[in-house]
């Protein structure tokens, strides 16, 4: 792993002074050269962020963490003796935001529990679309273009994916979760500040993303990398199980609403563009079969129909 690489951690709160304009300069970098950036003072409250972690972690000892064993040992993964490839060592569940949420249906919340999920995940909605209207100005689009594009007709989809990755006795034998790009818009990633794991494929190297406390993760999805016709880029990334500790991710995922139309935008296009244009839903449907695979041959995909039959897609696995 290449190690003197330094992760780009943005401040925004220097958006409001005189390091306005560097800033905008750092956060345009992160966007073309690495798909990742992390933010610091980034407007939520700390305090928020640590009932959500207590919470978050309490949740799953409480009501997680025997069934992940019993999946292991369905599995065989409480034994393991070699390398395996197309299993996750991960405990997930999902909420949904927009267009409707599900937050009263998900069992065993405590009420505490989904009021604070409720505050945070309006606060990162808010945070996602502002943004959304910064890489709008770094790209020379009106203000407003990422978001109207996003909108669709029903208005944006967002989610927000819980996940632990507990201790793993042979962590060289599993991955938490194998590599990949995110197929929708704005991933924002609230991670546990102790416990790494995230890595990013950089230059053909692997650069972990660094643990800071209270700070929020930046990545951006393929949606990005097609409306922006390549100059901002969605980068493949993995989580790596470890030894010790249980690492909480927290990821919510601002993307179009499913009839949204994405195609590169035209003031970014000098002649012909190298992406396609589709209707979100219809890349998700493609993306449900092949997240673990290469992005580009999704994008020649999406050109012609008729090829995604050849790409052989393997088992489903969830769209976010």
């Amino acid at each position: 792993m290449e190690m003197n690489i330094k992760f780009p951690v943005i401040d925004l709160s220097k958006l409001n002074g005189e390091e306005r304009d560097q800033t905008m300069a750092l956060i345009d970098d992160a966007c073309q050269n690495w798909g990742f950036f992390e933010l610091v003072n980034h407007g939520l409250p700390y305090d928020l962020m640590d009932n959500i972690e207590r919470m978050t972690k309490e949740h799953y000892k409480k009501h997680m963490e025997q069934k992940f064993k019993e999946m292991l040992r369905s599995k065989g993964l409480d034994t393991l003796e070699t390398e395996v490839e197309d299993v996750d060592w991960e405990s997930t569940f999902y909420l949904r935001h927009l267009p409707q949420s599900n937050l009263y249906d998900i069992p065993d919340m405590s009420n505490e529990y989904r009021l604070a999920m409720k505050d945070f995940g309006k606060r990162l909605e808010i945070l996602a679309e502002e943004l959304l209207d910064l890489l709008c100005e770094n790209l020379g689009l009106e203000k407003g273009y990422l978001k109207k594009v996003f909108h669709g007709t029903t208005g944006p989809t967002f989610a927000t994916k819980l996940s632990n990755y507990p201790p793993c006795p042979k962590p060289e034998m599993i991955k938490g979760l194998r590599a990949h790009t995110d197929a929708g818009g704005l991933i924002l990633l609230f991670q546990d500040d102790k416990v790494s794991g995230l890595q990013l494929l950089k230059d053909g190297d692997w650069v972990d993303v660094p643990p800071l406390k209270h700070s929020i993760v930046i990545n951006l999805g393929d949606q990005l990398e097609v409306i922006t016709n390549g100059k901002y880029k969605s980068v493949m990334h993995r989580v790596m199980t470890q030894k010790e500790g249980n690492r909480m991710s927290i990821a919510s995922f601002y993307n179009p609403g499913s009839d949204a139309e994405i195609s590169p935008a035209t003031s970014l296009v000098d002649k012909d563009s190298k992406y396609p244009s589709f209707v979100f839903d219809d890349y998700m449907k493609l993306y449900a079969g092949l997240k673990f695979q290469a992005k580009e041959p999704r994008f020649e995909a999406m050109k012609n129909a008729e090829a995604a039959a050849d790409l052989n897609p393997v088992a489903v696995v969830e769209t976010f």
